[in-house]
Formats: C-alpha cells, sequence, structure tokens
C-alpha cells in the first residue's frame, strides 16, 4: 500500500505534466451556401475530452474571422484537438465539417478541407510542461 508521501508525489507528478493549449487565429474560407442563403458559421472546439467552448456566431459570411481565443490547462502532447465547424440555422445546425490532429509541443498553424465545403484555418501552441 503507497504511503501518504508516494501518493502525494504521485498527485504532483500528474499535475506537472500538464501543459496549456491555446487555440487562436480561427477563420475559414469560402464556406457553402445553406439553404436560407449564406453560411452563418461558428466553431466548437474540444481538447482531449474536454469542451472548450464555440465562437460567436458570424452572420452572412462565407469567410468569417472570429476573435475567440481558447485555452485548456490540462493539455497533453499528443490529446486531440477537435474544432467542429457549423452552420446556423433556425431549426437545427447543419455540420459542415471536423478538423482533428494530435497536439505537440510548440506553435503551428493549418488549414483544414472541410466535408461539406470550405477551409478552416487555425492556430494552436502547446507549452511545454513544466520541469520536475
Amino acid at each position: 500500500m503507497p504511503s501518504c508521501r508516494s501518493l502525494l508525489l504521485l498527485l504532483l507528478g500528474v499535475s506537472l505534466c500538464a501543459a496549456q493549449v491555446k487555440i487562436y487565429n480561427l477563420r475559414a474560407s469560402k464556406l457553402p451556401a445553406g439553404l436560407l442563403g449564406t453560411t452563418d458559421g461558428y466553431v466548437k472546439v474540444f481538447c482531449g475530452h474536454a469542451d472548450l467552448g464555440k465562437t460567436s456566431v458570424r452572420n452572412n459570411n462565407p469567410n468569417p474571422w472570429w476573435d475567440e481565443e481558447f485555452s485548456y490547462f490540462k493539455a497533453q502532447e499528443n490529446d486531440v484537438l477537435r474544432l467542429e465547424v457549423f452552420d446556423s440555422d433556425f431549426l437545427f445546425d447543419d455540420l459542415l465539417g471536423v478538423c482533428q490532429r494530435q497536439i505537440k509541443v510548440g506553435t503551428y498553424s493549418h488549414d483544414c478541407f472541410l466535408k461539406k465545403g470550405g477551409t478552416l484555418h487555425y492556430t494552436y501552441t502547446l507549452s511545454a510542461p513544466p520541469q520536475k
């Protein structure tokens, strides 16, 4: 049975392995027009199992740029970053596409081609975890 001291060291070690990921510079280009006209786009952001939130809706804009930044302080290298792009509509929101990738330490910009057309551009930075 582990002692209280070894349990504390284990808990401290786990918390020290986590790092911060920041997702920013979200923009899309050439989003497809919906049945009701131009796309009203927004993005939902996830890292691992964490729901980090969603951007505001950019109405009637096939080339939206979002100001929001998303941070997650329990990220780890190789967690999956998932971005879901939607067209906001009156009855239900239409999923335009999903972008996924395992995150790595550093700063990276990516272009993701959406299943229903258009491209999502985004940048993320994953900081290195603190040294033990």
